[in-house]
């Protein structure tokens, strides 16, 4: 018998003033009650919308009914069929905009809450299931992956699972790309990623990490002296932007790229870090920009004991973040500015940044991208008394791959051009993810990873 309650199952989570000050998973996930009762939600419509707007196409009615049969195992096989990273997309996809945004519950109220249920599933499998999945047989050709991000990661782990031989070369000395550097743990716990790429070194996908692919080795030279067949880049945009504005320069201006990685991936919250960030407790944050990077970056800085600021040009309702980081943004208490910009950054005799010039904003026409342009008031300049300010204006591609890829050809934004199927100029070599799209999401990420792999298939297999 369906449930046709209006309204999904809430997801339990800590408690705002308690979870503020630790790095501790905030949402709880959905007890086996909750699963079953929000599976049972899912009316398994004919024609499925939900799937086309999966960019992974994970088969959700099917898996949302073995939940409903108690078999946990068995839906987690169905969305391993498509996802290779189910645990992660099941806490930090928005699901919003993609794969509930279709759903027919979602007509006459909520959506089925597909990600809560695939994160419970996933979550299942990793608790109760130790043996680790079969490794295939080789097909004898050889390709190797730039970035161990969302898209490098299933790239890999799809051609993993056809038999090739996948080595993935990552920069950093820890593999996972921006779900470890750039995600709080408050978010995606580290312990979820690490499973999930144990999980393709068991396909027998090899990890290189410390590997600054263009310094130590060259995309040419990974083909011509170290024989892989196919070159996958994945490696992201990680480039920080800045506004350039006066006093960008001063001691206590972080891009947020920085200022996350020291976070999440070097720990600098912890006392004995190797790589602390300046003390924020007491002090007070002001974080410019509206996305889910912005919320990352605020919330963290709550957590160190800063009154946090987010400064942001538009409007309530025009935030790009995701709904959910902003509502947890508010009951953790951090302060929203939005309709100002900033134009001057101040500091003391020291170097360090002891306020803020702002200068308030009115929306005007829609510009290019569709959104209404914000627009100057003159006059209405004041000063926000700050000792902190984190950027978080969005991220390119490091020039670096395209720098020493002679023939690899980007457009203007440094993003690597491709086609239909993800080839680039070069031959034999693909492309996918944020350093194709700019800054995206995980799950497009993950979709243009597969269809890399999908491509590399193809080509080698013929």
């Amino acid at each position: 018998m369906p449930n046709m309650s209006l309204k999904k199952n809430e997801m339990p989570s800590q408690d705002p003033n308690v979870r503020n000050k630790n790095f501790l998973e905030v949402a709880l996930g959905y007890t086996e009650e909750q699963a079953l009762d929000e599976a049972a939600r899912c009316l398994n419509c004919k024609n499925h919308p939900c799937v086309g707007g999966c960019p992974v196409n994970v088969k959700i009615p099917e898996f949302i009914k073995k939940i409903t049969e108690k078999d946990y195992e068995g839906a987690y096989q169905v969305i391993h069929e498509t996802s290779s990273l189910p645990a992660v997309c099941g806490r930090v996809c928005p699901q919003e905009t993609q794969c509930e945004k279709y759903c027919v519950r979602g007509v006459k109220g909520e959506p089925v809450g597909i990600g809560r249920l695939e994160r419970f599933v996933a979550d299942w499998h990793n608790a109760h299931v130790q043996e680790a999945p079969a490794k295939p047989a080789s097909n004898g050709h050889k390709v190797a992956v730039i970035g161990s991000g969302p898209s490098g990661l299933t790239c890999a782990g799809d051609l993993a699972k056809k038999g090739y031989e996948v080595t993935v070369f990552e920069a950093l000395h820890l593999a996972g790309g921006v779900l470890v550097y750039g995600i709080p743990e408050f978010r995606l716990p580290k312990s979820i990623v690490s499973k999930e790429v144990d999980g393709l070194k068991a396909l027998g996908v090899k990890i290189e990490t410390n590997m600054v692919i263009g310094r130590v080795v060259s995309i040419d030279e990974l083909i011509e002296q170290y024989g892989f067949e196919a070159v996958f880049i994945g490696s992201g945009a990680g480039l920080p932007m800045f506004m350039h504005i006066p006093g960008e320069n001063l001691c206590g201006v972080y891009s947020a790229n920085e200022f996350l990685t020291r976070i999440n991936l070097m720990k600098a919250y912890k006392e004995d870090s190797d790589t602390p960030i300046m003390p924020l407790a007491g002090k007070t944050v002001a974080v410019v920009g509206g996305g889910n990077v912005a919320m990352d970056a605020a919330r963290c800085s709550k957590r160190l004991g800063a009154e946090v600021y987010v400064v942001y040009r538009r409007g309530m309702e025009e935030l790009p973040a995701r709904h959910e980081e902003v509502e947890h943004a508010i009951e953790e208490g951090i302060i929203f500015k939005t309709l100002h910009n900033p134009v001057e950054i101040h500091g003391g005799e020291d170097g360090y940044v002891k306020g803020m010039t702002c200068i308030q904003m009115e929306l005007g026409e829609p510009d290019a991208s569709g959104r209404r342009r914000p627009i100057e008031i003159q006059g209405s300049e004041f000063e926000l008394p700050v000792d902190c300010v984190i950027m978080a204006l969005g991220t390119s591609p490091n020039p670096l791959i395209k720098n020493t890829t002679p023939g690899l050809e980007v457009n203007r934004k440094g993003c690597i051009v491709v086609n239909e199927d993800g080839l680039t100029s070069h031959p034999s070599v693909y492309a996918g993810g944020d350093a194709v799209t700019g800054a995206a999401t995980v799950i497009l990420a993950m979709g243009a990873g597969k269809l890399g792999a999908k491509s590399i298939d193809e080509q080698l297999s013929k």
